[in-house]
């Protein structure tokens, strides 16, 4: 019998290590971008097209190579940093297994410029699918120019796995950022086809923090740092009253590589303890310097996840540093909430009670209000309830039929008597017992499925801004909105772009209260992105359920009896009333005979 093991061919090979190095464009944008940091640039310039599916383009002045080496650096396993197993274990540079470029060269069509500082000519290296289609001497800038086309061309499979241009364009914008923020010291630019999305010159941290946030950010960092024998701690925090409902804008670094830790991310949210809203997640970028010797960074092919020899210290500087910083820029509370502290209890029963009442006659006045915006007549107007689930093709006598059962329907509801319990839920008698609903995942269901229809049929209605707002969005966000123009649109809302990565909103969909356009646009990107990350889903559903989220009811608003006739009204009117968007209960039945078994008698 013939023997059936051999080796794979270089070629064959290359491609199954980018399966591993290479995931995405963002992927090769990461490699090259850390190949330029190594060669000690002091410029980087990134451009892409097609959100790097067409081009990318990474140029540095760094030291450039020879002949030789650029030849060298396309071969699998061939790096200027390691000479001993011994190597591994000191590494402070980014790049060092050697596969990047082979990887990525197996998948694309790579063409090379790079010149040393003493050489008066430069190489030049056309690579299509790891073969060597060119080689020949070049007059070039000093640095190094490689141009990645066509990514994944040989691999169609590959290829057809990747997401729309706004999300691609979205994992680029993370990967230049995390750089740029982990080397201050360098200038960036980033060109997306033919728009200039960054232009970093070199600066201190605090001033690369603005350039890439925004202007927002001025006031609301606070420096943070400790050190150690073991461990060096120093960054940036966000105050905690400018914490966002998405934890994307969290950066740690170690030895100025980017990686995740859900353990050190623990830590610095256990700093934050009892001073951000529930699901609120602070801003920070921390940067961990600590001695290679302490560290394996070569646990996965990324290189983002990372071993230390004592987590448990790492952790309790991360943390103390953290803690010191809230507590020295008056970030944190003064007292001490590792004791059961009973507020009312330390006031006296005369302030307590002025208190109480105080809260109590706030909570008067905004319920008033509340009942007399007609937003909510409007919100809850009858047009949006049983007739909007008939098609048009229905005939005039079932049509008929379906409007009077509505009608019957909103009658028996107009004549019972609801109770709202608790600000959170509407209880509300039926033939078998008692109907308990839940008013915030009600009308998340009731949202939902009327945004979802305006999205099919692009009939959103908008209500104009008496004053409109201006939104300034990081550059990620911004593509994102211009993505999703059309059905963002179609939800109600009107807006225009405003400048660089800005837009002004003029209108926002019918029924919402007016006065809160900012949080709300901002708000529904936010929810969009966490959907986005968390669950596979249309993007007409992701928009529908985002906008349902942030523009519900919440738990603890009073409604008026009106109000909670109109909810339940539309409640039943939904193809789907029994749950929310996200799968939680929308109501359920307490039937007499559960009841009964609280009150049997002999």
């Amino acid at each position: 019998m013939p023997d059936i093991i051999q080796l794979l061919p270089d070629s064959i090979a290359n491609q199954i290590a980018a399966g591993e190095v290479v995931q995405r464009p963002a992927s090769a944008v990461k490699e090259l971008m850390e190949n330029a940091i190594d060669a000690g640039a002091t410029m980087i310039k990134l451009v892409v097209k097609d959100a790097g599916k067409s081009l990318i383009q990474v140029i540095d002045n760094g030291t450039g190579m020879s002949e030789t080496d650029a030849r060298m650096s396309l071969e699998r396993h061939a790096t200027s940093k390691i000479r001993r197993a011994e190597d591994l274990f000191a590494l402070r540079t980014m790049g060092f297994r050697g596969e990047a470029l082979a990887s990525i060269a197996a998948v694309s069509q790579l063409e090379m410029k790079t010149r040393q500082t003493d050489k008066d000519l430069g190489t030049l290296l056309v690579v299509e699918g790891s073969e060597v289609k060119r080689q020949e001497a070049v007059a070039c800038d000093k640095g190094t120019s490689i141009s990645v086309k066509n990514l994944f061309y040989n691999i169609p499979a590959r290829r057809n796995f990747l997401k729309s241009n706004p999300v691609e364009l979205k994992h680029i914008i993370d990967e230049f950022q995390r750089l740029a923020m982990a080397y201050p010291d360098i200038s960036f630019m980033f060109i997306q086809g033919d728009e200039l999305v960054y232009d970093l010159p070199q600066s201190k941290l605090s001033h690369r923090i603005v350039n890439v946030f925004g202007k927002a950010y001025q006031e609301q960092l606070a420096p943070c740092s400790e050190e150690t024998e073991y461990v060096a701690v120093k960054g940036y925090l966000g105050r905690p009253e400018f914490a966002r409902k998405s934890r994307g804008e969290q950066f740690l670094f170690v030895n100025n590589r980017f990686v995740r830790s859900n353990y050190l991310n623990h830590a610095v949210m256990n700093a934050f303890e009892g001073l951000l809203p529930e699901q609120s997640f602070p801003f920070y970028i921390l940067f961990i310097n600590i001695d290679p010797k302490h560290i394996d960074v070569n646990v996965h092919p990324t290189k983002t996840e990372i071993k230390f020899d004592d987590e448990r210290a790492v952790y309790a500087v991360v943390r103390s540093a953290v803690r010191q910083a809230l507590g020295a820029h008056n970030l944190s509370p003064a007292l001490d909430f590792s004791e059961d502290v009973n507020i009312i209890s330390k006031l006296s029963s005369a302030s307590a009670e002025v208190a109480r009442e105080v809260y109590f006659e706030e909570r008067f006045q905004r319920a008033a209000q509340r009942s007399d915006r007609d937003n909510w007549e409007k919100l809850f107007k009858g047009e949006h309830s049983l007739a909007f689930t008939a098609q048009q093709d229905l005939s005039a006598r079932e049509l008929e039929f379906l409007q009077s059962k509505q009608e019957e329907v909103a009658r028996k509801i107009v004549d019972e008597q609801l109770i709202q319990l608790h600000n959170q839920y509407i209880l509300r008698p039926v033939k078998t017992g008692l109907m308990v609903i839940h008013q915030q995942a009600a009308h998340e269901r009731v949202l939902f499925e009327e945004y979802l229809n305006h999205l099919q049929v692009n009939t959103g209605e908008s209500q104009q801004s008496l004053f409109p707002q201006t939104v300034t969005f990081s550059a990620a966000d911004f593509a994102l909105i211009m993505e999703m123009d059309r059905e963002i649109k179609a939800l109600g809302f009107r807006f225009e772009v405003f400048g660089k990565n800005t837009v002004v909103i003029n209108g926002i969909p019918s029924g919402i209260t007016p006065g809160r356009e900012k949080s709300l646009f901002e708000g529904l990107i936010e929810q969009f992105k966490r959907n986005q990350s968390e669950l596979t889903l249309p993007l007409s559903e992701n928009l529908a359920r985002a906008l349902a989220k942030r523009a519900s009811i919440k738990t603890g608003e009073s409604l008026t009896t009106d109000e909670m006739q109109s909810l339940v009204m539309r409640l039943l009117a939904c193809k789907a009333a029994g749950y929310s968007p996200d799968g939680d209960t929308t109501y359920f039945i307490l039937d007499l005979a559960k009841i009964g078994m609280y009150f049997k008698r002999n």
